[in-house]
């Protein structure tokens, strides 16, 4: 069966599609940042550009390397474990899950204020639902849309900077005056700039999206998504926390601090302008919701392939889309919105700590790539000790939130234990089959029949899971190096067939290595290795045939880490994945 072809995304649609989560963050942490830093927000606010400059090289490396969806996930799949990589892809979830809830709450929180008479818990399960209807038809769909909606949000930026701007040169700098004056509530500067700074990593939720639909855009697109945020968040958010220290009294901040761009249009602007910043808001804060749906798909898809979700969600409609991924994620994020009865606060501290863990454990797997596949090529390096800062400050960040509001760190943990309780079932259920076996031999013998029927059912279910073969392909590697791999497969896979295949030149001899093999053979007793010679040149055509001729998926096939005289870029390989 041929593959779907699907249209890549170019520069301006990639943008657009993560562009409007972070680019909408400036509708709130402007105020949320003013109100723990006052004064000193933007400079809060500029702090926050840095690391997230520092993030630009961290993403662009391990992207780079390896350039397929699952951000986090990806590059910690790819340089520890699954149950490390399942971790990132939980907590990936999760803020993808509040993103969706408090975006699409926060819009119709807008919308009601222009529309008095609407319902806000209705319209945003109606905007969920559109939103899961759009993403269904497909990404390119989605990218039309989440590029109207883009432009408009830079073009009514760009107008409220303008007229903040004319507004102090007709009006002077009295308030700033007035406001630069004011004593500082919390305990110092340093301390203003450190809460601040915490509420304000906020504003560049959304930075980590692109990774998660990579494999969607054109080649080279992926750096360009990541300056283009940076240039965005580094701009509006310092600038218009800055505008308005200098119009408006901090003592008002707090009165309007739910929409406090829209009043800061309706003062420099009129009320032609803080209308046009209320729609517009309603629009970005949307288009943050179809940036968490199409992340979530493309990452939930890759966590699939990898076996940690069942097979079910696998499954595409006509225009390519994991129709069924989208429909659950939907569900999950109208159960939270029942449960919390859209309290944004409750949702806001998982979304605050998912966003922090998640960049985090990206710096982690950046230090890992470099440690772990220092051959691996790359378009370009972070440098180790900028990783180190980012990663730091990430956690200082968390540090900080829980500080501000350690409620919402315990509900981010009831959310993220039964979370991962699920992922745990799930790599581990070949193993949770055997104890079911045993447990209904011993305490249902009186009931015979059932016993007999389900055991050999799980019998059966557990040789279906042990029976997928693996594939390693080795270019003559030592018994130390082969010993690696059978370690990696007896701790990350339930599989009982491994086959190693070697592409070897005609007339090379690979005596010394099927000695090594008979040695691993009987070091894995209980995983049954098969030795296959051929002759070639190893590239993707001879990827595709094996997957082909032996019914593997390529992402069941492993490769050490090659160096730079390869030929191929990774992504070339069809997904195979490296483990050495």
């Amino acid at each position: 069966m041929k593959e779907k072809i699907h249209k890549k995304l170019n520069e301006l649609q990639a943008t657009a599609i993560c562009g409007n989560d972070i680019s909408s963050s400036c509708l709130y942490v402007s105020a949320l940042t003013i109100m723990y830093a006052g004064q000193y927000a933007w400079i809060s606010l500029l702090i926050v550009a840095v690391v997230l400059f520092l993030f630009r090289k961290i993403y662009g490396e391990v992207v780079g390397a390896i350039p397929l969806n699952g951000g986090a996930y990806n590059v910690l799949l790819n340089t520890s474990s699954k149950k490390m990589a399942s971790l990132a892809a939980t907590l990936t979830v999760l803020s993808y899950m509040a993103t969706a809830v408090i975006s699409a709450s926060e819009g119709m929180h807008y919308l009601h204020g222009i529309f008095s008479f609407i319902d806000v818990h209705i319209a945003t399960v109606v905007v969920l639902l559109a939103f899961t209807y759009l993403a269904i038809l497909g990404i390119g769909e989605s990218a039309f849309v989440a590029v109207i909606i883009f432009i408009i949000h830079l073009i009514t930026l760009s107008l409220l900077v303008f007229a903040s701007a004319w507004f102090l040169i007709n009006h002077g700098l009295d308030t700033f005056h007035f406001n630069w004056s004011l004593p500082i509530t919390s305990d110092g500067i340093p301390h203003a700039l450190f809460l601040g700074f915490a509420a304000a990593m906020l504003g560049i939720s959304g930075f980590e999206s692109s990774a998660n639909f990579v494999e969607e855009q054109e080649h080279g697109v992926f750096p360009k998504t990541l300056r283009n945020m940076w240039g965005i968040v580094s701009f509006f958010n310092p600038a218009l926390a800055f505008l308005i220290i200098c119009i408006i009294p901090l003592t008002e901040v707090g009165e309007h601090k739910e929409s406090l761009l829209a009043f800061l249009g309706h003062t420099t602007g009129g009320t032609w302008l803080a209308y046009l910043i209320s729609i517009d808001a309603v629009l970005v804060l949307c288009g943050a919701v179809l940036t968490s749906f199409v992340g979530v798909s493309g990452l939930l898809n890759r966590m699939t392939l990898d076996r940690i979700l069942p097979n079910y969600f696998l499954k595409q409609n006509k225009r390519g889309s994991n129709y069924r991924i989208i429909i659950s994620f939907l569900l999950l994020c109208v159960s939270v919105l029942v449960v919390t009865e859209g309290n944004i606060v409750v949702l806001a501290g998982v979304y605050t700590f998912s966003f922090l863990a998640v960049m985090g454990l990206f710096g982690i797997g950046n230090l890992l790539l470099k440690f772990k596949r220092k051959k691996l090529p790359r378009p370009e390096k972070a440098r180790g000790v900028a990783v180190v800062v980012a990663v730091s400050l990430v956690i200082t960040a968390f540090i900080g939130n829980i500080e501000l509001n350690v409620d919402s760190f315990y509900t981010f943990l009831q959310y993220l234990v039964p979370a991962l309780l699920f992922i745990a079932i799930m790599l581990n259920r070949s193993f949770l089959i055997l104890v079911l076996i045993e447990a209904l031999e011993y305490f249902y013998t009186p009931l015979r029949k059932l016993v007999i029927f389900s055991n050999r059912y799980l019998i059966k279910l557990n040789l279906k899971i042990t029976s997928q073969e693996f594939v390693f392909f080795t270019k003559g590697d030592d018994v130390a190096i082969l010993n690696k791999v059978m370690q990696y497969v007896q701790n990350n896979e339930t599989t009982r067939k491994l086959k190693i295949v070697n592409i070897k030149l005609e007339g090379a001899n690979n005596d010394p290595l099927i000695i090594d093999l008979k040695v691993l053979d009987r070091a894995y007793p209980e995983i049954d290795i098969e030795f296959i010679e051929l002759e070639g040149v190893f590239g993707p055509e001879i990827i595709d045939e094996l997957s082909e001729k032996w019914k593997i998926p390529k992402n069941f096939m492993f490769i050490g880490s090659p160096g730079d005289r390869f030929s191929y870029r990774i992504s070339e390989l069809g997904g195979v994945r490296l483990i050495m």
